[in-house]
Order: structure tokens, then C-alpha cells, then sequence
């Protein structure tokens, strides 16, 4: 029998990255088929990875049930898995996340002013810190359409003042900063302001994480790692792989299929992706030393 009850030191897993010069990739779930094949591909490529399940999943599956099979499977990995809350606007649940053993959390307050994003993440941080669990804010917006809303105004850059103030205020332990990425698929080339980000990680001195992996080229994924990301958040790519590949499943089975003879084809779809995106991130091979 399998103890649900591993603890990950996620401070030390992002250290390692930073040290390592690679950045710990973030893949985004919707279900417990592509959770599994995200999990396969990490531990054939021995890599470390967070696991997140946005807001919309835990509401829609149950946070009660997106714990318990997070800490089980964090528990049974052969590498560190970190189930992660993404992107949560509501301190209730990410406290609800972390009474159900998730060892990171993100409170996303950037939509409100900087004192009131700095109050909210406080509270968070104070109430999961009681518990070990790890918390990531963010700072500046992230364009584009994700599942906390639509951002398309003009002032989305973070400042590195207010970032400073952010960290030293709230007690955060990994931040978010917008320095140009979008949820969804970019129309064009992502403008990363590069400059900015350095800037910032110099600033802070906190493990930083850059949102809105897909469609990022490697050469800029790799950059931002170089410039100080440490944790590569990619979800849509998932999402979509997923969908499209279980449309195309669907339509070569016909009428009434058995259930687990469409999804396993799936799984290897995602898992390709999966493996792809570890790689970019230099991250394979890296889970060796960290559980």
C-alpha cells in the first residue's frame, strides 16, 4: 500500500532548477486521463514537475477529490510531483487546497490594486505557511484568455518596484510577474521583455515563474530560464492536444466505443506533448537526488 502522505520540499526542488539552470515545467490537467499521462511522461524522461489543476477543475471535479488523488499519485511517483492550485482568485479556495494536501498554492490578486493584491496573498501565505505549503502570486497581468478572465488593456507589465514590495510584504515564494506573456494561443511572435525579467529576478531573489508557455519558441523559453525563471507554466497545448486527439479517436472508432479503447491512444498523444515541453525546459533527467 502506497502512503498518501510524501512531503516535497518545493522550495528546494525550485533552488535546484535555479542552480541547475533549467526551469521545472507546470502542466495543466483537466481530468485524471491526461493527470496520468502527464505523471508517465515525467517519470520516463526522470523529470521533476508541478501538476496544476486550475480553478474551474477543482470547482467542477471537487476539491476533495483533486486532492486526494493528487497526494496519492505525489506519493506513488517515481519523480517529485508537485499538485499545484493554479491561478485561484478566491482565498477560500486556496485554503480549501490547502486542507486538502496540496504542497503549492497560487493566489491571483493581480487584478486588484498592488496593497489589496499584497493584503490578499498575506492572508494565503499565512495560513499556508501554518501547513508547509509553498504560495505563488503574481504581479502585472497576463494577457490573453485564460480561466480567471480576459485581460487585453495595455498596462500589463509589471513594475520591479512594485514586485519588490510584493515579495517583501506578502512573504510570498514564487512569483509571477507579466512580462509579456498571454494564456491561449498568441497571434505573432510573444513579445518577452527579456530586459524587464532580469531585472526583476535580481530584484526579488524568489524563484520566478513565467505563465502562457504555448506557443513560446524554445529559444525564448530557454532565454527566459537563462534571464531567472525557474517554474514554465503550459496548459493550452495540453488542453487542446487532448481534445483533438480524442475527436479524431472518436471519429476513426465509429459508434459506441469502449471507453478506455479510445482514451489510451490519447494518452500517448499528450505524453508526446508532455515530453516535448520537459525537454525545453531542460528539466529531463533532473528528478535524480530530489525525492
Amino acid at each position: 500500500m502506497v502512503s498518501a502522505t510524501r512531503k516535497l520540499d518545493v522550495k528546494k526542488i525550485l533552488a535546484a532548477a535555479n542552480a541547475g539552470g533549467f526551469a521545472v515545467p507546470a502542466f495543466n490537467y483537466s481530468d485524471i486521463w491526461d493527470f496520468l499521462a502527464i505523471i508517465e511522461a515525467a517519470e520516463e524522461l526522470e523529470a521533476p514537475i508541478f501538476i496544476s489543476s486550475n480553478q474551474q477543475v477543482v470547482t467542477d471535479i471537487g476539491i476533495e477529490l483533486t486532492g486526494a488523488f493528487g497526494a496519492a499519485a505525489s506519493a506513488k511517483a517515481k519523480v517529485p510531483v508537485i499538485h499545484h492550485l493554479d491561478h485561484s482568485n478566491k482565498v477560500s479556495i486556496c485554503k480549501a487546497a490547502v486542507d486538502n494536501r496540496y504542497p503549492s498554492v497560487m493566489i491571483d490578486a493581480s487584478a486588484r490594486p498592488l496593497e489589496d493584491n499584497i493584503s490578499t496573498v498575506r492572508e494565503v501565505v499565512t495560513y499556508a505557511h501554518a501547513q508547509g505549503v509553498f504560495v505563488e502570486g503574481e504581479v502585472g497581468r497576463i494577457q490573453g484568455m485564460g480561466v480567471e478572465g480576459m485581460y487585453t488593456g495595455t498596462d500589463f507589465l509589471a513594475r520591479v518596484e512594485d514586485c519588490e514590495k510584493f515579495v517583501a510584504e506578502s512573504g510570498v515564494d514564487s512569483l509571477a510577474a507579466g512580462v509579456g506573456t498571454a494564456h491561449g494561443f498568441y497571434k505573432g511572435k510573444p513579445e518577452i521583455h527579456f530586459d524587464l525579467l532580469e531585472k526583476i529576478k535580481k530584484a526579488v531573489k524568489i524563484p520566478m515563474v513565467l505563465h502562457g508557455g504555448t506557443g513560446i519558441p524554445q529559444e525564448d523559453v530557454r532565454r527566459a530560464i537563462k534571464n531567472g525563471i525557474n517554474k514554465m507554466n503550459v496548459g493550452t497545448i495540453i488542453h487542446c492536444t487532448y481534445m483533438n486527439a480524442m475527436r479524431a479517436e472518436l471519429d476513426a472508432r465509429g459508434e459506441n466505443p469502449y471507453t478506455l479503447d479510445v482514451v489510451k491512444p490519447v494518452i500517448v498523444k499528450i505524453k508526446e506533448v508532455v515530453k516535448g515541453w520537459i525537454k525545453v525546459c531542460m528539466a529531463d533527467g533532473k528528478a535524480r537526488g530530489l525525492l
